[in-house]
């Protein structure tokens, strides 16, 4: 299978289908533009950083800038699904757990009110993992509160953890996605099956593509001592890598106590044949696989674009190159996003 996410995707629809999308905390794009790639209509994007606006609006159209508590949501246009990849730091294991205890966390409460009052057929969540143990405040856990409280709205919900290397995304990234389904829509909604395709989406065959010609290759650099220890570590390998006498006395300090410190695999370094791990929005090479397997360097904007399963044609404009990887790394995979879009689109009914 060619990595069709390179270029236009073969299987992109046209929007023939009378279906709206808003899209909220959208980021760069990632899931709002797996959404316009299977026929949806964006009618109304919103997210709270100002760094987003430029690659947003040139690759999908007008964004609003603007912490969504504060946003008139009687104005916001009609729509039948709404999109929220909610802050995933609250929920995260690298985060500080605090679910909705932390402002980011509470924000969904923002969502159950725009659901409220726009009431559309579907609603799609997105989070990390950590967001199936994660609790809110009275301690039950965050799948059950959400199930709750979209049953209180009047809908059904569906809830699975996905790994976007079974959907022609070339990279291990394990993501909750929740379905929510209008109690009146006729759909005992059923996930995307995944797609034989991961022995073809490894590191090099990211890799091998040439990189496009209309635009600069941006490479976030490496700190001295960061490209000093990559030059230990071979293809496929990680700190471990490393003689002692080149690691920094806080690196010894773990080596010295790995059970501890629970065997942490830092600086890993993801050889050509191996499945890419999960883009990271730090693009720190201590804690993500962000080195490149010939190269001591992180991998460029355009690769990790590639990773993330972003077209060729996608532009990121208007940041900086760190601001750049990080708004990648926030983003949901491209194809991830097409294929729940897909799945949602051949099993309900938009013509009503």
């Amino acid at each position: 299978m060619a990595l069709s996410f390179l270029s236009k995707p073969k299987n992109q629809f046209s929007p023939d289908i009378n279906a709206k999308v808003i899209g909220l905390f959208a980021g760069c794009g990632g899931l709002d533009l797996g959404f316009k790639q299977a026929g949806f209509e964006i009618v109304y994007a919103n997210d709270f950083d100002p760094g987003v606006k430029e690659t947003y609006e040139f690759n999908l159209g007008p964004i609003e800038i603007n912490d969504i508590s504060l946003v008139d949501k009687s104005k916001l246009p009609d729509c039948d699904i709404l999109l929220a990849g909610i802050p995933c730091q609250p929920f995260s294991n690298a985060g500080n757990r605090k679910s909705t205890n932390d402002y980011r966390g509470n924000v969904f409460s923002e969502v159950m009110f725009v659901l409220r009052v726009k009431k559309p057929k579907v609603v799609v969540f997105e989070n990390v993992r950590g967001f199936l143990s994660s609790k809110d405040d009275h301690g039950e856990l965050m799948p059950i509160r959400l199930t709750k409280e979209l049953s209180k709205l009047k809908y059904k919900t569906f809830y699975k953890l996905m790994n976007a290397a079974d959907y022609e995304v070339p990279q291990n990234r394990h993501r909750v996605f929740i379905i929510g389904i209008r109690d009146d829509i006729d759909c005992n909604y059923q996930f995307p099956e995944p797609i034989e395709s991961i022995h073809e989406l490894d590191v090099g065959s990211v890799l091998k593509k040439p990189l496009p010609k209309d635009e600069p290759v941006e490479i976030w650099d490496l700190s001295p001592q960061s490209k000093e220890m990559a030059k230990y570590i071979p293809a496929g390998g990680s700190w471990k890598d490393i003689p002692d006498k080149r690691l920094p006395d806080r690196l010894k300090k773990i080596r010295n106590n790995l059970k501890f410190y629970h065997s942490p695999n830092f600086y890993r370094r993801f050889d050509s044949h191996e499945i890419m791990g999960t883009i990271t929005a730090a693009g720190t090479p201590e804690n993500s696989g962000i080195l490149h397997p010939f190269e001591d360097r992180r991998y460029s904007v355009r690769e990790i674009a590639r990773f993330q399963s972003f077209p060729d044609s996608f532009k990121f404009l208007g940041t900086s190159i760190p601001k750049k990887y990080k708004m990648i790394g926030n983003a949901v995979p491209v194809r991830l996003a097409f294929h729940i879009a897909l799945s949602i689109r051949e099993q309900i009914d938009f013509s009503e």
